[in-house]
């Protein structure tokens, strides 16, 4: 999957500490990546499906 030009964000409620980052700025794929290794594996969910782990997380 080609992620070329994502903008890839930290939670606001994450603050300095290591955290996942997302990037949902590309059509059709939403990216999630370590912070502390941004070179490494990146998890590619379609944006329904993130969408809907949003939600329930929100819930919790």
């Amino acid at each position: 999957m080609d992620l070329t030009g994502a903008t890839w964000r930290k939670s606001t409620r994450s603050g300095q500490g290591e955290c996942v980052e997302v990037a949902d700025n590309l059509p059709g794929v939403v990216g999630v990546r370590d912070s502390k290794d941004p070179a490494g594996p990146v998890l590619t969910f379609d944006p329904q499906t993130w969408r809907a782990f949003v939600t329930l997380a929100k819930r919790r």
